[in-house]
Order: structure tokens, then sequence, then C-alpha cells
């Protein structure tokens, strides 16, 4: 029994997966049992922090905003993502933060970040199970169509008149994560009702713990026709990744001539950091200035 156990110590094991599986489980079946994991603790976690927001929304105070990030904080953290957060978010209120996008996981980071509500397109509100997590998270829903533009720039702009902060995707749709799209400058036309803008940039830059590379950066973004039940099932699979925000100064919206203006300074802001998260440089804060340039960093 002695030299049994001895010899088994003596000899090398099989090699221990880095993905914490155990030794000798097939490896087809590894990313199947990540992905259902996952999926089973976010149901799980949706459906244990509905009800509890849906009271929340009925009494005063904080914890209606309080609660959705925390809520989303811990998907990320289900799902696999780690977020790293450069800056500090504005402490001026309401403050209207401006951001690149490239997945539906833009609003898992930013709202787990971000003490505020999102500007959604008008399809999400329709999505079984999502609708009813966007609507008691507070998103304001837009259809972009030219007869609704009026009527909901106004209710956005009441939302921030009440005091309330938002979350903005000035791109208009998300891509591959490889680029930011041009902003589209009516997406400000309502900053001025804001006591702060604040660009962000935000680049998934980690996937298995390695640095992502340029063709891995489609995996996490979510664009086109892409469906988002199987794209959740196939990021699901994979090893555990990462993302950097990165909070760039607050800008005043009346230091700038016009929201076009506003518009071309805070894109070059966010265009900027998130080149510089992407090739992993380090991620500084820039101050964004009106003028040619239209940026600073510190």
């Amino acid at each position: 029994m002695g030299s049994g156990l001895l010899s088994r110590h003596a000899l090398p094991g099989p090699p221990v997966p880095l993905d914490g599986s155990a030794p000798g489980q097939p490896e087809r079946l590894r990313p199947l049992l990540r992905a259902t994991t996952r999926l089973i603790a976010v149901i799980a976690w949706t459906l244990l922090c509905i009800p509890v927001q849906f009271v929340l929304l009925l009494l005063p105070g904080r914890g209606r905003t309080v609660l959705p990030r925390l809520y989303h904080r811990v998907l990320c953290r289900l799902i696999g993502l780690r977020v790293r957060v450069v800056g500090e978010a504005s402490h001026a209120r309401p403050a209207l933060f401006v951001s690149n996008h490239a997945s539906w996981l833009d609003i898992l980071v930013l709202g787990g970040v971000l003490e505020a509500a999102f500007v959604s397109k008008a399809e999400v509100g329709q999505w079984p199970l999502i609708r009813t997590v966007a609507r008691l998270g507070q998103t304001v829903f837009v259809s972009r169509s030219r007869g609704r533009t009026s009527q909901e720039a106004q209710a956005m702009r009441q939302r921030l008149e009440e005091g309330g902060s938002l979350i903005l995707f000035p791109e208009g749709t998300s891509n591959d994560g490889t680029r930011v799209l041009p902003f589209r400058s009516a997406f400000l036309g309502l900053a001025d009702a804001a006591a702060a803008v604040q660009p962000v940039s935000v680049a998934y830059d980690g996937l298995g713990g390695l640095p992502a590379r340029r063709c891995d950066r489609p995996l996490f973004a979510w664009y086109g026709d892409m469906e988002i039940g199987s794209h959740f099932w196939q990021l699901a699979r994979l090893p555990g990744g990462s993302v950097t925000v990165l909070l760039h100064e607050p800008v005043a919206p009346g230091a700038f001539a016009n929201r076009k203006d506003l518009t071309s300074a805070v894109e070059r802001t966010v265009v900027h950091g998130a080149a510089a998260l992407r090739q992993h440089r380090p991620a500084t804060p820039a101050s964004t200035q009106p003028g040619r340039g239209g940026l600073a960093f510190s």
C-alpha cells in the first residue's frame, strides 16, 4: 500500500486545466457546463431582483437607482466578465454619460459602473424578460422614427430635468468592437438639460486571462442581425473576459457654441480613449476642450 501511494505521488498527473475544471473531464463538455451554470445563475439573480426593484420604485429614496447598479455588477461577475474602471464618474447631477457601443454587454458593464438609466431603442422594450428588466431600470425607449422624435426627445429631457442621469450611445447602433462609428449630433440635442456631459470609452480587452487580440473582439460584439440568445450562449461558453471603462473628465455643455461642436469634441475624446484601450496602451482620462484638437490628456 505504501509503495503504491509513493508511486502515485511520484508519477506526474494529468495537467490541471486553466479553467478549473476537473482533470479527465471531456474537453467538449467544459464549455457546455460553463454556459449552463452561467445561464442558470443569471436567470436566478434576475428573478430575485425583479420583485425587489418593483417595490423600490414605489418607495422614495435612491434604492431604485442603487439596486440596478448592483444587479448589473453582479451579472458581470456571473458571466465571468471582469470590469476595470479608470477615472471617476461625474458628481454633478444630472449627468449625461456618452459612450461608444459595441454590444449588449455594454448595458451590464456601464449599468454596474454608473448610477444612471439607459436610452435604448424601442425594440428592446418588446423582448421577453429583458423588457421587464429594462423598464424596472427606468430605461427611456426611443424609436428614432421621425414622427416621434420630438416626443421622445422631450421624454429624455424631462428625465434630466427631474434630476435623473442618462447613459447615451450616440452612434445609434452597435458594431464589431474594432472601431467607433460617427456620433449623431441629434442625440446630444438635450445636453443643455444636463449639469455635465461625460465622455466614456469602453473596450473589451481581455479573454481567458490574456490580452484580447483584434480577432477576439468580435466575440464580445453584438451587431447586425445577431440574436441575443445565441450570442449570450456563445459568449457564456468562453473563459472569462475583461473590459475597461475609461471615464473622461466631465464637460459643461455651455462651454460649446452648439451641439455639433459638443458632439465633435466628445466623439474625439471617446475615439482616442477607445483606441488606446484596444491597443493596450496606458489608459488616461482626457479633458475635452472646445475648438479644434478637442482633447487634452491629464
